[in-house]
């Protein structure tokens, strides 16, 4: 009896163990999903004149039903094998639904100019992080927004985005995991691995509804949108005349294969996963194929240098997605000696403010711009490298164009983007190392989790000197009406100031 109570037990721990690790494992999923979700997002939630543009799904992509056979799954794949075209219309979701997007028309002289945003997201390198992934909007059509709000680079206001505001403007949705670059599937798991095919069957449905007769044409994208933009950059120039100017931007997009602080690979090892899962290597370029591992072909920085279609790259020196998960990522900080650095690098001490600005081709910074070397030589290609601690400025308006949005030499991003798509002056601009910028940047993403008040220093940067005090959200630069700010800056008050008083105005400049 007693030999089998202990059999139960040990049996009991052993399931306890696993299931708290799944837990763990779960929950950190989540945890980097939400990381994405904050760094990618618009600064600001929709207000009362918000541009909401619904989502479309695609005809072409017949979505994968519940009551579809392995049988017919196995006689569809066969007649792909023997009739590519096909292929187009067998483009899911991770989860078998159909992939969407949102398009905004253009007017005036922009009608016949098209810019294509394609989201980002991150990656999905295991079964069981595509399995979550397609439980969110960034595996599956069922969860997207069904209206979303255009900001930044997709806003329709001459004074929110001044060479791009009437084009016809789409964001792609992204929901395969591999910067729409993937091509296979996982039937144990029900996982279709479609990037590629959604990336065709979006641009056969755009090309009919009036992007085949374009004049000029802007392909954008941010995050893993932006390395997917890359990617795609020379095959979406092919699909239009040659009298057509076509364009890339890549927002966010340059992943650099950097050791990380423990002295491994953490991207690198994602990035292999990806492209093994997911059979992404017989859609990466031959030009990089025939000499180096598929894996190395998913980094930009072995890709760029190839690039045939004039191509901007806008990228924080210092971007908050690369060093929080690649380069600083908590597996290899076990004791959370970087934890308050790599939130918010004014925190950093002056060893680790070496290692990520530090010597040529060994830490972060340098090793961005020792990826981009080769490129900025091309006198047709354009550079907007700040030293901000953020990811994805496009999109979001505080960045892209506002009265204190981030600028080189005096130029907003903005500005910058446009002078190099109308070719009105070469644009190659690349900050100085941090904290010589005095230009506003977001540095502060205020991660309510790993909340460090230091009451003498934080509370000055909400409160006024007394302690009855107003907090002023700008319509106009958009930067403070964010509900973590928000809610960051009660919080410091609660703890720093606990009988101080709230009041809210609207600046509606």
């Amino acid at each position: 009896m007693k030999r089998v109570l202990i059999w139960v037990l040990s049996l009991w721990s052993i399931v306890g163990i696993g299931w708290s690790r799944s837990e763990d494992g779960l929950q950190e999923l989540k945890a980097k999903d939400r990381l994405l979700s904050f760094l990618e997002k618009d600064a600001v939630s929709p207000g009362a004149n918000s541009l909401m543009i619904p989502l479309t799904l695609i005809q072409g992509a017949a979505s994968k039903g519940a009551g579809t056979s392995q049988t017919s799954t196995h006689h569809l794949l066969l007649a792909f094998q023997d009739c590519p075209e096909i292929l187009i219309l067998d483009s899911f979701c991770l989860d078998g639904t159909p992939p969407g997007y949102h398009l905004d028309r253009g007017f005036g002289s922009g009608s016949n100019s098209w810019l294509i945003q394609l989201e980002g997201g991150g990656w999905c390198n295991t079964v069981r992080s595509c399995v979550f992934r397609k439980t969110t909007r960034r595996g599956s059509s069922k969860f997207m927004e069904k209206r979303l709000n255009f900001t930044g680079i997709l806003s329709n206001k001459a004074e929110e985005n001044p060479d791009f505001y009437n084009w016809n403007r789409v964001k792609l949705r992204y929901c395969d995991g591999a910067s729409f670059a993937g091509e296979g599937q996982n039937e144990a798991n029900q996982l279709y691995f479609r990037g590629q095919r959604i990336w065709s069957a979006a641009m056969e449905e755009l090309m009919a509804k009036g992007m085949q007769n374009a004049e000029q044409a802007l392909l954008s994208g941010c995050s893993a949108g932006g390395l997917a933009s890359i990617l795609h950059c020379d095959e979406f120039k092919d699909l239009f005349p040659s009298t057509t100017k076509v364009k890339c931007l890549s927002d966010a997009g340059v992943f650099l294969d950097a050791t990380n602080v423990a002295g491994g690979h953490t991207l690198r090892d994602m990035y292999r996963g990806v492209v093994t899962l997911q059979g992404v290597q017989k859609n990466l370029p031959n030009t990089c194929t025939s000499q180096m591992d598929p894996t190395s072909c998913f980094f930009p920085q072995n890709l760029i240098a190839n690039i045939q279609t004039p191509l901007f790259l806008l990228n924080a020196a210092y971007d908050a997605w690369q060093v929080q998960e690649s380069l600083i990522p908590s597996s290899a900080d076990p004791h959370g000696f970087w934890r308050d650095c790599k939130m918010d690098h004014s925190h950093c001490n002056s060893s680790q403010m070496l290692f990520l600005q530090g010597d040529f081709q060994v830490y972060f910074r340098n090793q961005m711009l020792s990826a981009i070397n080769g490129f900025s030589m091309s006198n047709q290609n354009g550079l907007f490298i700040n030293s901000c601690f953020a990811h994805c400025q496009s999109e979001r308006q505080d960045t892209w164009y506002a009265n204190d949005s981030p600028r080189i030499g005096n130029k907003a991003i903005a500005a910058s983007v446009g002078d190099w798509f109308f070719d009105r002056t070469a644009t190659k601009a690349i900050d100085c190392p941090y904290p010589c910028d005095n230009t506003l940047c977001l540095m502060h993403p205020f991660w309510i989790s790993s909340l460090h008040v230091d009451c003498e220093t934080e509370i000055n940067i909400f409160l006024c000197s007394d302690v009855t005090s107003t907090i002023t959200i700008s319509e106009s630069t958009r930067l403070t009406f964010t509900p973590l700010n928000l809610l960051n800056a009660f919080l410091i008050t609660l703890i720093c100031v606990p009988n101080a008083s709230w009041g809210f105005s609207l600046d509606s400049d």
